[in-house]
């Protein structure tokens, strides 16, 4: 019974792989002291390519199908051993699988900031995320720049490599990008593109093909976006005198409405809505209303009361409340 189950394992006549398990790029097929017997059955998936390696030498490649191993389909194999045109014995080589399936979902990001000079706030730095597919295109490049005689190699292998790749150059294009950071959010799209283009020979240099590339997020740091902000109120509250005005003469028509009616209440609510609208627009005046001579802390006081009856945010009471303070 021994003797049978050594010869059963000295020979194989089957070689195939599943393919079990997610994000296997390279998986080698293990020959545990066997050797491949003449006429063996190599049957390769759609999705898959099978490599015979000699002594560390990258013989035949095999694609999708059903191969009977003979001296015919094995022309570099044959060379590299010297054999006759019909070799009898078992043969001993290692065979190397590769998944051709595209890899979905990929994530990339920048380990750091990267800093550009923007035409509307100067020198800012930037963050930057996205997904990535690829798949492997050329099995012997693959195997000689990157998975090499590992046993089983994955995407979690070459995710380093590959982040640092496409982040080296993100940064080199962000850096040259005229773009401004405000327009940047609509031109996500064509950036992915750009950047495909720009990144598939290095890709290629690995024998991957980058099939897709987005751009999904390009951000400020927490502090600089706290800044744009701020400036974004700023420039709400250069307005917000026009908007004040507005709003007391809508609230013309709702004053004359209280109760009791007629004229008199008319005249009344009508008056009320002036005052309630003068005072707005000499509050709202900022600079110019403080230029004649207007007490800066009552101005203050007006917005104030502006902020209580829900004219003004808190926000944007803080924030003119701190411009009129420098006048004082």
């Amino acid at each position: 019974m021994g003797f049978f189950n050594f010869l059963k394992k000295q020979f194989i006549d089957v070689i195939e792989w599943t393919e079990d398990g997610a994000g296997i790029l390279s998986y080698r097929y293990p020959m545990q002291d066997q050797e491949i017997q003449t006429g063996a059955q190599l049957t390769v998936r759609d999705t898959q390519l099978a490599l015979f390696v000699d002594q560390g030498t990258v013989a035949d490649l095999f694609g999708p199908g059903r191969h009977r191993l003979t001296t015919q389909n094995l022309p570099l194999l044959t060379n590299l051993k010297n054999w006759d045109k019909l070799f009898a014995s078992p043969f001993k080589s290692d065979v190397y699988f590769f998944s051709t399936r595209e890899q979905l979902d990929q994530k990339w990001g920048t380990t750091s900031t990267i800093t550009l000079r923007d035409k509307d706030f100067g020198v800012i730095r930037l963050r930057a995320h996205g997904a990535y597919s690829y798949k492997i295109k050329n099995a012997k490049v693959f195997y000689k720049k990157v998975s090499a005689t590992d046993e089983v190699f994955t995407t979690q292998n070459l995710d380093g490599q590959l982040k640092g790749l496409i982040t080296s150059n993100m940064a080199g294009f962000l850096g040259q990008a005229s773009t401004a950071f405000l327009d940047m959010a609509s031109n996500q799209i064509h950036f992915g593109e750009t950047l495909k283009q720009a990144l598939a020979p290095a890709f290629e240099d690995y024998g991957l093909s980058l099939e897709k590339f987005f751009v999904q997020s390009i951000t400020l740091p927490e502090e600089l976006q706290a800044h744009l902000d701020k400036v974004a109120s700023m420039n709400m509250l250069g307005d917000l005198k026009r908007y004040t005005q507005f709003q007391a003469a809508e609230s013309l028509p709702l004053a004359a409405q209280n109760e009791g009616g007629g004229t008199a209440s008319a005249g009344v609510g009508m008056g009320a809505g002036l005052a309630m609208g003068q005072m707005m627009s000499q509050a709202l005046g900022g600079a110019s209303g403080a230029d004649k001579g207007e007490d800066p802390m009552q101005l203050i006081q007006k917005l104030h009361e502006m902020m209580t009856k829900g004219v003004i945010t808190q926000a944007e009471f803080d924030a003119k409340k701190a411009d009129l303070l420098k006048k004082i």
